[in-house]
């Protein structure tokens, strides 16, 4: 029977986030995962010369993530993911307005449209979005904002930003917030993928002592109101008073006897998982360089050339990724309509691509995040499980109003910070 003060089960950024801060504290820390490596969704793949991210990946510089990195001493190399974008309207392509430049230049708005927009950039640029009253992304752009055309690009905008695709669902407040960090600070692609941040925090918690267990898939949690041990399907088992659930929310509902009775459960019960169809694709060179960048207006599609400010090949190849936001909880979707429906993205913004394919990855149906903030989200998951004293979770479901990496990193340090407090100890 192994002992810690902490035992972590999930080897993702949440996990590997709140082993550094226990570690930090002189905490027994033990980081369970159940798979081969590290890195949960941060994991980067490495497929003839290219590096894909599982999914789109960008980190904001403005947020909770980033602060926690730069508390922790992580090191993150990138590259300003900012440059001109454009935009799909009825499958032709516009310069879409992002700045004051390409405002003026825009098409798809008229001189009053264009004063609207620029007044509704300013207006979100000054708000305290905090402040946000409990309401919709949709209720509160209906009211807001009068043109139809402005509209769909503040939707679009929200899109890109939250990588979710639920404008009647999702809370204004943490959209607004999340526009704010895209205006005012940069957006960086990571260097050599997101498995470099992976590796860092790592290295960084092995260096205070955390221990690391691979195919370590855990079975339960053994609790009598109180958490008491954990049992693996290996044998192993690990005696701590304190158990970070690092994973999914079904997931963790499964490791508990008796969870239908928890908070966890109702959590679950709950959860709306945001996903989406990527392609990855690892081109010789891009066809088109004018087009870097660019945004459905009226489709929610994405494309983004992510080796202009990131090293992704061991080469001179390029690495593109292409979106395709699914509406939370619509599971009627068609994996090959939604491949093709990129690909013709890809002809329209890159005619010629298929002969500089080198090679490409193909996700149909991919989990952005198990849970995001939403008007009608009872209460934020966690950090401590009230039924189950020392439980708590942490992961992207499990955020407060933070979204996506933000949501990992910051639930990971308060799961962490909520146990120093509490000063329990085996």
């Amino acid at each position: 029977m192994k002992k810690f003060d902490v035992v972590i089960i999930g080897g993702g950024i949440s996990g590997l986030t709140a082993a550094n801060y226990l570690a930090k504290e002189s905490k027994r820390v033990a980081l369970l995962e159940k798979s081969n490596q590290f890195g949960g969704r941060a994991i980067t793949n490495h497929v003839n010369g290219m590096l894909f991210n599982i999914g789109g990946h960008a980190l904001f510089t403005d947020g909770e993530a980033m602060d926690a990195f730069n508390e922790l001493g992580i090191s993150i190399h990138g590259g300003n993911a900012f440059v001109q974008a454009h935009g799909i309207w009825k499958n032709q392509v516009y310069p879409l307005a992002m700045g004051v430049g390409s405002l003026l230049k825009s098409p798809l708005l008229s001189w009053n449209e264009k004063v609207q927009f620029a007044q509704l950039m300013i207006r979100i640029w000054k708000m305290n979005a905090g402040k946000m009253p409990v309401m919709s992304l949709s209720e509160w752009a209906e009211r807001e904002i009068k043109s139809p055309m402005v509209r769909h690009h503040f939707y679009t905008l929200s899109r890109t930003t939250t990588y979710a695709y639920a404008p009647d669902f999702q809370l204004i407040g943490p959209v607004l917030k999340q526009l704010q960090r895209s205006m005012r600070k940069e957006v960086i692609y990571v260097d050599g993928g997101w498995e470099t941040i992976i590796a860092e925090l790592k290295k960084a918690a092995e260096s205070m002592g955390v221990k690391m267990f691979y195919r370590s898939r855990v079975m339960e949690i053994e609790h009598n109101l109180y958490v008491q041990k954990v049992h693996c399907s290996n044998g192993e088992s690990f005696e701590a008073e304190n158990v970070i659930i690092a994973a999914p929310p079904e997931e963790a509902c499964r490791l508990i006897k008796g969870v239908e009775d928890t908070s966890l459960f109702k959590w679950k019960e709950q959860a709306v998982p945001v996903t989406a169809t990527c392609l990855d694709l690892g081109l010789n060179h891009l066809p088109d360089p004018a087009h870097q960048f660019v945004l459905g207006l009226d489709q929610p599609i994405y494309f983004t050339n992510e080796s202009r400010a990131a090293t992704l090949s061991s080469g001179n190849g390029v690495v593109v990724h292409l979106v395709k936001y699914h509406l939370p909880g619509d599971h009627r979707y068609d994996s090959q309509a939604n491949k093709e429906q990129l690909e013709q993205m890809m002809d329209l913004l890159q005619p010629g691509w298929r002969k500089e394919r080198i090679t490409e990855q193909f996700l149909p149906r991919m989990t952005v995040v198990h849970d995001f903030p939403r008007t009608d989200r009872r209460r934020a998951p966690g950090p401590d499980v009230p039924e189950i004293k020392g439980l708590y979770v942490a992961g992207d479901w499990a955020g407060d109003e933070e979204l996506l990496t933000d949501a990992s990193v910051a639930s990971g340090k308060r799961a962490a910070k909520h146990i120093l407090r509490n000063h329990i100890v085996v």
